[in-house]
């Protein structure tokens, strides 16, 4: 019995080890069960989703199978030859004999080396198609969301799931997924190339097989938890640096660097520390695994050398110099890609966390949606009626109150009132940016809701007062990607007053717009923002404070493009300067989400009420700035 105390220590830590890690499990799944965080997806849910993207490519993957298959051969298969040649070397053989038994491990090995080769190309080809239809999904479901959901989230958060969450995605499809399978495939052939070798010694084995399942389901629960943590913090880090370095120049304005950099350091170091528990629980998984590597490998060399000395048959079955080594290399092969599991672990489960954050964007149902009985149209004449509206952004806070006004095909209506009194709201319920809680609201003489929200915007153009141009040119700020020739493009911007700048750069149409058209000014943009509008040929114009913060010289211009803009359609304008719609058809004046007042500039001025007001108030303004 003394011979084997050996035996039982090295089995008692192992069961203490084991003790432990099922007393911490126990304690996170408590943990979990009282406090749960949010909505998270099961495994099998992210894996049944992902499905759906690779099922198209299922022949691809029948075929990586196959390749899984021959490149395995040599895994369990190398170690048999090499025991044969162990037995062999030890007797008097024919040298002959031992070049054909190379000979034969060298096929295998260059068949193995081939089949991984073109496995490796055939998957990556195809995680890339896979990934990129998941990347477009993303991003057209995030292109659906309504504005108020765009404006909940953070811009740096969506940036995170369409780039960084979807290459995490990618790995997994192109790596660890065909690495996984081939571990598996590699675990079960040794282990029944061991069966057919010695029952005895493969019993050795499975002994740590139990023990090497807690281990992986433990590191896969705090494993999980840790990415998912990661995610958090990296999404977090995102969206402040998205958002930061947009606004470094109000930033270096105020003076507010070291600020900034503060906020910046505790974000950054909450990632650190979710790296580090992240290491922290790959670190201990990873040489576990290998302690019972090492555990086995005494206990086969224990076993198998006192077998052999002492002559020992079990089971019919000597105990052979050739079976131990053999033996030896398959237990090598058994637990390399059990410790290899915790690499691949580490990645597969920075892909599910990533999943799971992908599949809650693309959860999230959009706020406004067409109705099912919504129709395309082809041409609006331009009239718009509101009838008893009412809207709010949150709850019954109502920021538009029974709402009614009607504007006529081809007027030109102008919103005035103070800021908050829902005159910006109004021309976004136009578009149906946001849908209302009460009421309706016409387009020739049909319901907004009824008709697809893609062909209600297509007949609309919107000039805003921050207008947004992308990086590219201003031909592609323009066309915004349709097919309009240069033509086209050269008179619509002569007919919007654009050409006078245009003309003078360098390239012309070719000129480089960088990030957000900081090269242009004010005015500028919003000439090539009146050009991008025109030449889509909207039935409805919307200008919001299209001409605030612009100088003098450059609103002489707009204010010449908006009295020939309006000879192409219905016009609703919204502005804080009232000499810029004195001839405007309908003025209408709201207060605190309701009408007060309409009318054209020369009877509201006769009524001396508000728009009075406002106007006699702002003229002084005016003129104490000219003097």
């Amino acid at each position: 019995m003394p011979e084997y105390y050996p035996l039982l220590i090295v089995g008692g830590i192992i069961g203490a080890i084991s003790a432990l890690f099922i007393a911490a499990y126990a304690a996170v799944k408590c943990r979990e069960r009282a406090t749960p965080s949010g909505r998270i997806m099961s495994d099998g849910q992210i894996f049944r989703r992902l499905a759906v993207y690779a099922k198209p490519y299922w022949k691809s993957f029948a075929f990586i199978a196959v390749c899984l298959v021959f490149s395995i051969s040599f895994d369990v298969l190398a170690p048999l030859l090499i025991g044969y040649i162990s037995g062999i070397v030890k007797a008097q053989f024919e040298l002959s004999q031992l070049f054909s038994v190379v000979a034969v491990y060298a096929a295998l090995l260059v068949l193995s080396l081939a089949s991984t080769y073109m496995q490796a190309i055939v998957l990556q080809r195809t995680g890339q198609k896979i990934i990129s239809a998941l990347r477009e999904d993303l991003f057209r479901h995030i292109e659906s969301l309504s504005h108020a959901q765009l404006n909940a989230t953070p811009v740096g958060k969506l940036v995170t799931r369409v780039t960084n969450d979807t290459h995490a995605i990618s790995l997994m499809f192109t790596n660890v997924l065909a690495t996984l399978v081939k571990n598996v495939f590699v675990i079960t052939g040794v282990f029944i190339a061991m069966l057919c070798l010695n029952y005895l010694l493969t019993l050795v084995v499975l002994c740590f097989v139990p023990f090497i399942v807690l281990f992986t389901v433990v590191f896969r629960t705090f494993s999980r938890r840790a990415y998912r943590k990661v995610k958090d913090c990296t999404t977090d880090i995102n969206a402040f640096l998205s958002e930061n370095l947009s606004g470094i120049k109000i930033t270096q304005a105020f003076n507010r660097e070291q600020a900034k950099m503060r906020e910046f350091g505790v974000r950054n170091k909450k990632l650190a520390s979710a790296k580090l528990q992240q290491v922290f629980v790959f670190g201990i998984f990873r040489p576990l695994v290998y302690m019972l590597y090492i555990s086995s490998v005494l206990f086969l060399l224990y076993i198998g050398g006192k077998g052999y000395i002492d002559g020992i048959v079990i089971l019919g079955q000597p105990l052979t110099s050739e079976t131990i080594v053999s033996f030896y290399m398959y237990i090598t092969k058994f637990f390399n890609p059990i410790i290899n599991l915790a690499e691949q672990f580490n990645q597969l489960q920075s892909a599910l966390a990533s999943a799971e954050k992908i599949f809650a964007v693309m959860d999230v149902a959009p706020g406004v949606v067409d109705s099912v009985d919504a129709e395309e149209v082809g041409e609006i004449k331009g009239d718009i009626e509101f009838r008893d509206v009412w809207f709010a952004y949150v709850g019954e806070e109502w920021v538009l109150k029974g709402v009614s006004f009607k504007v006529n095909a081809r007027q030109t209506v102008a919103f005035v009132g103070a800021t908050g009194s829902g005159k910006t709201t109004i021309l976004s319920l136009i578009c149906r940016n946001y849908d209302i809680q009460k009421g309706q609201i016409l387009i020739d003489g049909r319901d907004i809701r009824s008709i697809k929200i893609s062909s209600l915007r297509r007949h609309f153009g919107q000039m805003l007062q921050d207008v947004f141009l992308f990086s590219g040119t201003i031909r592609s700020n323009i066309s915004l990607g349709d097919d309009f020739s240069d033509g086209e493009i050269y008179r619509v911007c002569d007919y919007v007053n654009a050409s006078s700048f245009i003309s003078r750069l360098d390239k012309g149409l070719d000129e480089e717009v960088r990030e957000r058209g900081n090269n242009f000014s004010a005015g500028q943009r919003q000439l090539l923002s009146f050009a991008r509008t025109v030449i889509h040929r909207p039935s409805v114009m919307i200008l919001d404070e299209a001409t605030a913060n612009i100088d003098t010289q450059t609103e002489v211009l707009i204010q010449d493009s908006l009295g020939k803009m309006k000879n192409i359609g219905t016009m609703l304008i919204v502005a804080h300067r009232l000499s810029t719609i004195r001839n405007a058809d309908n003025i209408i004046v709201l207060s605190h989400g309701r009408i007060v007042e309409q009318g054209n500039h020369a009877e509201l001025m006769r009524l001396g009420g508000r728009y009075y007001k406002l106007y006699t108030v702002q003229a002084h303004r005016e003129r104490l700035a000219s003097d």
